[in-house]
């Protein structure tokens, strides 16, 4: 990729060259009557009935805001003046006939009629999906909905988001405590992963909907923002003591905007209560885990290499710091558009303050190439887009000078702790 002598960023290659960059964590949805056309027409008297009684609890889902995430046109140019030519699509707005949002944790339905007609509502959003990435093809993966408590169903709806171009894979639910779903260890989800293998579709699990509901205190989001992300960690271990990952090794496992410095120190935890609880020497962690751990042949560690990538929402040059631990073919940088706390409008800000001093070959793979491998992104077709737009390697070497960004840019925590511009 480019050509030229040493340019002081770590490889061959000039300065001028760009990044190709791909967001590994975005976020979409239609407006609330564009999922009309998806529904089953057996479904519109009480889709229509549903919407003029819905309240968005959201703000940023209105007005000039909200646009963002079904404004196909708007949302390109968005991201291209950002330097972003690629990226994966989590949802967003709220489906037909749910509460909220489905990144968080869902209060169970109150009837069949309430059951199926939410079921619809993902398969609307779904469809609404495919769509709105086919707009421009090769450069949105988009990522489909399953809802746990509809196993067979969701075999089902794998299938069909697989055979009509949702390359994301497949947005993966938490099961909170207390919400009387089984946990993610249970065998009752075994067909799920069985058609992820099968198909390819990686299994994302995106903090929010793994934590339980959020109390109405200010002090119960304050425990909330602290919690939720430990509770999205679970996952992992659930999926490897229910030998998820040890009976397909080919599922791809993904944690997404769940902060990336976490797994180091949970990997040697982790590694450490595997070993004890191998061990024969009848402790009480041995007696424990010696029916699940002889079904188990490898560490979590070595679980974590073969299969598992972070989306990086937001990284921070700390989290940098422990790339090797995590493993540098497993990070995969993402910018959140269109949050709040995303890293846009000043991505390549972002970028050149985290990754400054990072070899080249290494920042290729973060922002682009494990993207591309796990998610099947072309970056041949990428590149010439990339070359218009994407950031350059001589500015992402050289990092980020204070006060080059302005005040309003610290509403993404990947610029805690710099010196922004004053007025």
């Amino acid at each position: 990729m480019g050509h030229g002598s040493e340019a002081g960023n770590g490889t061959t290659g000039s300065n001028d060259d760009r990044y190709i960059v791909i967001s590994a964590d975005g976020h979409a949805g239609g407006n609330i009557p564009d999922y009309r056309p998806y529904l089953e027409t057996r479904w519109h008297d009480e889709f229509d009935a549903w919407a003029a009684d819905f309240e968005n609890p959201y703000e940023d889902l209105e007005g000039d805001l909200g646009s963002r995430n079904w404004d196909s046109q708007r949302r390109m140019a968005d991201l291209e003046a950002d330097g972003q030519v690629a990226e994966i699509i989590y949802p967003n707005t709220i489906p037909p006939f749910y509460p909220k949002t489905s990144l968080t944790a869902q209060p169970p339905a109150l009837t069949q009629n309430d059951s199926d007609r939410r079921w619809a509502g993902l398969q609307a959003h779904n469809r609404w999906l495919a769509d709105f990435c086919a707009d421009y093809p090769g450069r949105r993966a988009g990522v489909a909905q399953i809802n746990l408590l509809n196993v067979a169903g969701s075999v089902g709806e794998i299938r069909w988001a697989h055979e009509h171009g949702l390359t994301g894979g497949v947005l993966l639910p938490g099961t909170p405590p207390g919400s009387g779903m089984e946990q993610l260890h249970h065998r009752s989800y075994e067909p799920i992963w069985q058609v992820c293998e099968e198909l390819g579709m990686p299994v994302n699990h995106h903090t929010g909907s793994a934590a339980p509901p959020m109390g109405p205190d200010p002090e119960d989001t304050i425990t909330f923002l602290l919690e939720v992300t430990w509770y999205a960690h679970r996952a992992f271990y659930q999926l490897i003591l229910g030998g998820a990952l040890e009976r397909h090794p080919d599922m791809q496992l993904v944690f997404t905007e769940q902060g990336t410095a976490w797994i180091p120190d949970e990997l040697a935890r982790l590694d450490g209560f595997f070993a004890r609880m191998n061990q024969s020497n009848g402790s009480q962690e041995q007696v424990w885990g010696e029916s699940v751990m002889k079904t188990l042949s490898l560490s979590p560690s070595e679980y974590w290499a073969r299969q598992c990538h972070v989306g990086a929402s937001f990284i921070r040059p700390i989290e940098l710091g422990v790339r090797h631990q995590v493993g540098v073919d497993r990070i995969m940088w993402g910018s959140d558009y269109p949050h709040k706390e995303a890293s846009t409008p000043y991505s390549r800000e972002a970028i050149a303050l985290s990754f400054a001093g990072v070899p080249r070959d290494e920042v290729e793979m973060m922002l682009s190439k494990n993207a591309a491998k796990l998610y099947g992104f072309d970056l041949d077709f990428l590149r010439p887009i990339a070359d218009r737009i994407g950031p350059k390697v001589g500015d992402v070497f050289a990092g980020l000078p204070p006060r080059a960004v302005p005040g309003d840019a610290n509403m993404c925590p990947a610029f805690a702790g710099y010196e922004f511009a004053t007025e």
